[in-house]
């Protein structure tokens, strides 16, 4: 099985790679056989397109994108309320402005991280913004999102919302007294020993004018340079690249043994010392009313699922903008990570829309899998 799993993911990459869909590749797979747990890690391409360009391999870190609410956010989330700091009901949002009134009093932990706040998915403030990295800038951001108009009254519908991820990690430093990425490394990957393969502003772990390393993504016309070790997602660029909703970069082998240790508290192999497996499980097997969401989580979505036509319902995952994604099956005890630049040098390219279903039922069709 291991050999087949290698086989296709190096056909994969490879595809991916010779058509364009981005630089650099890695992907991997962990699955639960007869005797013990086994995983497999591959990795091509290069960093960046042009000369400068190092090659892909597992240690290459990736921009995470969104992958940052899930496996931070939401996780340091559930370490506050096992500390007692707040609970899933805590509606808190006065912490961070306490003139707030009206409906946005009634925004709880558990709206944020299922997205039924009712804050819309998403405005460009920051084309209001200098490209000037500024500690004034987290509470300029912070006010505008306050200031925003609910769509819908807090937990009558989901929408999948940046901005109250944005919320929901300041709320954590407010709570913590420490920075979002403190919480994340002690509380998190620390305890794991994953913080090296895990973090925020990876540029302070390979050392000054060593980027090269990072797979790079966008050519941005607004900071008029290739994004490279420096997050992509301007929001959290402006907040000094450590935000809520993005900011986290990793290695595949980093995403697929933190998810590994997830699915082991989840199926109650283990637990994390920073919060209950219970409480992990309460919120993985959450649903909204649309069955769409866990806290913090995504699902397969029937019929158009990125995750492809067999992963199952009970499958919990997540996408991010940059061409990164993680999927979980219980049932299976399989996890697939994949992790790309597609946005290098353009987020025009679009590829990868059919490429990840392709690439999860490529992959379990030809392992036997599916």
């Amino acid at each position: 099985m291991k050999d087949q799993i290698n086989i296709a993911l190096r056909t994969l990459c490879g595809q991916a790679v010779a058509e364009g869909l981005c630089s650099g590749i890695s992907a991997g797979v962990s699955l639960a056989g007869k005797k013990a747990r086994f995983n497999c890690v591959y990795g091509c391409g290069s960093t960046r397109f042009d000369h400068l360009g190092q090659e892909v391999n597992e240690q290459t870190m990736f921009d995470l994108a969104s992958l940052t609410k899930p496996l931070c956010t939401a996780l340091s989330t559930f370490a506050l309320i096992d500390a007692g700091l707040f609970t899933w009901q805590s509606a808190c949002l006065s912490r961070l402005d306490p003139d707030l009134s009206g409906e946005k009093n009634e925004i709880s932990i558990e709206h944020l991280l299922a997205h039924s706040s009712g804050l819309p998915a998403y405005q460009p403030y920051y084309q209001g913004f200098e490209p000037m990295v500024g500690r004034e800038n987290i509470a300029t951001l912070l006010r505008l999102i306050l200031a925003e108009p609910l769509i819908h009254p807090p937990g009558s519908q989901s929408i999948y919302s940046d901005l109250g991820f944005i919320l929901l990690g300041r709320l954590i430093e407010l709570y913590a007294g420490q920075p979002l990425y403190h919480v994340f490394r002690q509380a998190i990957t620390g305890p794991l020993g994953l913080d090296r393969h895990l973090r925020f502003l990876p540029l302070g772990a390979v050392g000054q004018g060593e980027q090269e390393c990072i797979a790079a993504t966008e050519q941005c016309q607004w900071r008029q340079i290739i994004m490279q070790g420096e997050v992509h997602d301007e929001h959290c660029w402006l907040m000094g690249g450590v935000a809520g909703h993005a900011g986290l970069f990793g290695t595949a082998g980093g995403v697929l043994s933190l998810c590994e240790h997830l699915l082991d508290c989840w199926r109650g192999r283990t637990r994390h010392p920073s919060f209950a497996d219970g409480l992990l499980r309460q919120a993985l097997e959450w649903r909204d009313d649309a069955g769409r969401w866990g806290l913090g989580f995504d699902r397969p979505t029937p019929g158009q699922s990125s995750s492809g036509r067999t992963f199952s319902p009970n499958s919990v995952g997540h996408l991010g903008f940059t061409g990164t994604s993680f999927w979980i099956d219980p049932e299976r005890e399989l996890i697939v990570v994949l992790l790309t630049n597609r946005v290098h040098p353009s987020r025009e390219n679009t590829k990868i829309r059919q490429f990840r279903p392709y690439f999860h039922d490529y992959l379990l069709e030809k392992t036997g899998l599916a």
